[in-house]
C-alpha cells in the first residue's frame, strides 16, 4: 500500500472541547484511532498501519504529551517525507464552557498545576496556537451537544474520497457573537427584517412564510448568485492549496430569520453545482 493511500488525521484542541467524542466518532466510522501517542512515534505508526493494511488513521495529539509537544512539527515533516499529509481537526470552546466541563468531570486540567483552572486553560491556548492556525478544520463546540458534534465530524470525514470538498454553511446572529470556527463570514442584514412583521416574528427561516418573504426581496437573488459565483472561484483555489473543508457563516441580527433562509437557499443552489454542503443553524440549536 502506498503512502498516498493512507488518510491521516490529527485530532487536537482544547481539553474539554470534545476530542474524545471526535475520536469515538471516527472510530465508529472505521478509522483506526490512537489516543495520546507521543509525536515521535507518528512515523512508526504510519509505517505499521500501511504494512497491516489500514487506510484511515487518526491520532489524538494534545498537551498531555508535555515534553514531546514541541516535536509535533518535526513529526509532521517526517510524515510528509513518507508521502502522508495529515489533516488537522482542532476542537475549540470558550473558557467558560471549558471550566464548566472540567469541573463537571472533576478532573484537573493537564496544565493547571497548583494554580487556578483558568491559568491552565490560558497556557494551553498559547501552546496550541500554531496547531490551530494550521488546522484544516476548527470546530467550536461551545454550543454543540454530543450528537451535533458527532454529526459535524461525520460530515467532514465520512467519505471515501479525501479530495472531495465539503462546505459547512452556518447561519448565525451577530448579537450572539461571531462564529470563531468560520473561514468566511457574510452579512445579510441589508435585507428587511421579518422580525418586524408580527405574524412572521415567532417563525424561523425554516418556515415557508419567512423564507418566501426573505427570498422575494429584490436584493436576495442577486446576492445569492454573487456568493455562488464567488465560491465558484474560492473552492477550486482551496482545493489547489490542499484545503478540503471550509465553513461559510451567514449572519443576520438574531440568526433566526434572514440568515437561516438565505443559508438554506444558498445550500440548495450550491448542491445543484455539485458542492457537498452541510447546513448548521447555530442560533436555532439545530443541525
Amino acid at each position: 500500500m502506498s503512502g498516498a493511500s493512507l488518510r491521516f488525521i490529527a485530532i487536537t484542541g482544547m481539553s474539554g472541547a470534545g476530542r474524545r467524542t471526535a475520536a469515538h466518532t471516527l472510530e465508529d466510522l472505521g478509522w483506526y484511532v490512537v489516543d495520546n501517542l507521543p509525536p515521535t512515534l507518528l512515523s512508526q505508526l504510519a509505517t505499521s498501519a500501511q504494512r497491516d493494511g489500514y487506510d484511515k488513521v487518526a491520532v489524538v495529539l494534545d498537551v498531555r504529551t508535555r515534553k514531546q509537544f514541541d516535536e509535533i512539527p518535526a513529526a509532521f515533516d517526517a510524515l510528509n517525507t513518507q508521502g502522508i499529509w495529515p489533516q488537522i481537526l482542532f476542537l475549540e470552546a470558550s473558557d467558560e464552557v471549558i471550566v464548566r466541563r472540567q469541573e463537571s468531570v472533576r478532573r484537573p486540567h493537564p496544565l493547571q498545576g497548583d494554580g487556578p483552572l483558568l491559568d491552565g486553560i490560558h497556557r494551553e491556548r498559547e501552546m496550541l496556537a500554531m496547531l490551530r492556525a494550521g488546522a484544516d478544520m476548527v470546530l467550536d463546540t461551545s454550543d454543540l451537544n454530543v450528537h451535533q458534534l458527532t454529526s459535524r465530524v461525520a460530515f467532514a470525514f465520512n467519505t471515501a474520497d479525501d479530495r472531495q470538498f465539503r462546505l459547512t454553511l452556518m447561519s448565525f446572529g451577530f448579537k450572539n457573537g461571531l462564529p470563531v470556527d468560520a473561514d468566511m463570514v457574510l452579512d445579510v442584514r441589508f435585507l428587511p427584517n421579518p422580525h418586524w412583521i408580527p405574524e412572521l416574528r415567532p417563525q424561523t427561516g425554516l418556515s415557508q412564510a419567512v423564507s418566501g418573504y426573505v427570498l422575494r426581496q429584490d436584493a436576495a437573488g442577486p446576492w445569492l448568485e454573487a456568493v455562488r459565483a464567488m465560491l465558484g472561484q474560492v473552492i477550486p483555489g482551496y482545493q489547489q492549496e490542499g484545503k478540503r473543508l471550509a465553513t461559510l457563516a451567514v449572519g443576520c441580527t438574531g440568526g433566526k430569520h434572514r440568515s437561516t433562509s438565505m443559508a438554506e437557499e444558498l445550500a440548495r443552489r450550491l448542491r445543484t453545482d455539485g458542492v457537498e454542503v452541510h447546513v448548521v443553524h447555530r442560533d436555532l440549536g439545530l443541525e
